[in-house]
Order: structure tokens, then sequence, then C-alpha cells
């Protein structure tokens, strides 16, 4: 873990100089995404927060603990190199808002869904078709997300709320040999980031933080 820390530590400044140049600061933001059709993109408002200031004291990187929220169809969301979604409803995606996230994708981006319960019906269908023609799959059980800094060894993302009794799953679309997006079914991280909120076992909260770390650092460092 220490080098793997120290890797992070070496690495992060040169791959986010883009990205802090646009926003004009020496801490970068990650950015919610707000959408239309209805849906609660808005629920529990602390989860990155947390998550974030969790993320700080594991790693020291330059990132900000604040985030900002941007329309699907705004040019902004190339302004941040992580975007997060979530919700319990509906869901609306014109062409237009699809291929600026598209391009977001193409050009370096990455986007993290998590099924707050009652978003996959109307989600999954619309993360399929972002790139129709590459494979949208659950990601293998040795995958570096589950094990680059916090080890999870049954493979799988942490289940914080049983919802439908299903086990936790992460599926993944990959383009031109990078990994754009991350979509985690029946497991919720969020909801564990979002502890302030939400009840949960304290085994189960640090499992969900974990999980964040390491997918942000993944995120970050992946070539």
């Amino acid at each position: 873990m220490k080098y793997c820390i120290a890797v992070i530590l070496f690495v992060l400044p040169f791959l986010l100089v883009p990205v802090l140049a646009a926003q004009g600061n020496d801490e970068f933001k990650i950015a919610r995404i707000q959408y239309r059709g209805g849906g609660d993109w808005y629920s529990s408002p602390t989860a990155l927060t947390n998550m974030l200031r969790f993320l700080k004291d594991e790693v020291p990187v330059t990132i900000s603990t604040q985030y900002d929220d941007v329309q699907l169809g705004s040019r902004d969301i190339h302004n941040y190199p992580f975007l997060y979604m979530t919700g319990h409803g509906n869901i609306a995606v014109n062409n237009a808002e699809m291929e600026n996230l598209r391009r977001y994708l193409e050009n370096g981006g990455f986007l993290y869904v998590d099924d707050d319960y009652g978003f996959d019906q109307y989600v999954r269908p619309i993360l399929q078709n972002i790139f129709p023609e590459e494979d949208f799959f659950e990601l293998p059980a040795n995958h570096p997300i589950y094990n680059i800094v916090h080890p999870f060894p049954e493979g799988r993302p942490p289940k914080v709320h049983e919802h439908d009794g299903k086990p936790p799953q992460a599926f993944a679309v990959y383009r031109n040999g990078r990994m754009v997006l991350l979509y985690t079914y029946e497991s919720n991280p969020a909801d564990g980031w979002a502890f302030d909120e939400h009840d949960n076992p304290a085994a189960i909260t640090r499992a969900s933080l974990r999980f964040g770390v390491n997918l942000l650092v993944y995120v970050f460092t992946q070539p």
C-alpha cells in the first residue's frame, strides 16, 4: 500500500495538469450530474463530501472536498476528471446530452453511476447505449479496483443496502483500452458515504468509503 501511495503522489500532478488549469485552482474538483426526467439526482448531498474527506485522509492528493453540480448537456462537464451520478427514479437523456457525454468520456473523462435503488431500469439502457459497440460487462474479481489500495477479497463492491437481496455488482465500459464508466448495482456505496444521513453499521460505512478510495485512485492512475 505504501508503494501504491508513493506512485499516486508522483503520477497525479502530471495527470491532472489540464484539469487544474481549466478550474484555475491548486485543488481540482469533481462534479455531480444534474439530469432531466424527474429522478432525484440530488439525493444524499453529503455523500461525495464525506467520501472526498476520507480520501484526503488516506491519500494526500490535491482534491477539493467540495463538488459542483453540472447539467449533463453543459460543456462544463469537460472541466472535471470525474463525474458522479445517482438517483432512485427516472432519467431522460436526449441526443445532444448523449453526444456531450460521449465526447467527455473519449477525451479522458470518467463517469461513476451508483444505483440508489429504483434507478437501474431507467439508467442501465442509457449506459449501455453510450458506446453501443463496446461491452458493458461485470468487472472480474481480480480487477485492480478491488485491491489497488484496500483489499476486497470477494472481488465485489461492498453490500451497503439489501435492496432486492441480489449480490452486489460493478459493471464497466472500456473505450480505447481505458475504463470510462463504472456502474454499481445492488451495492449502493454512496449510501455508505452518506453516513450522516443513513444509520449503517460502522463496518459497512468503512467498506463503502474504502471502495470509494479504490475507485478514485484507480481512475486517476489508470493508463
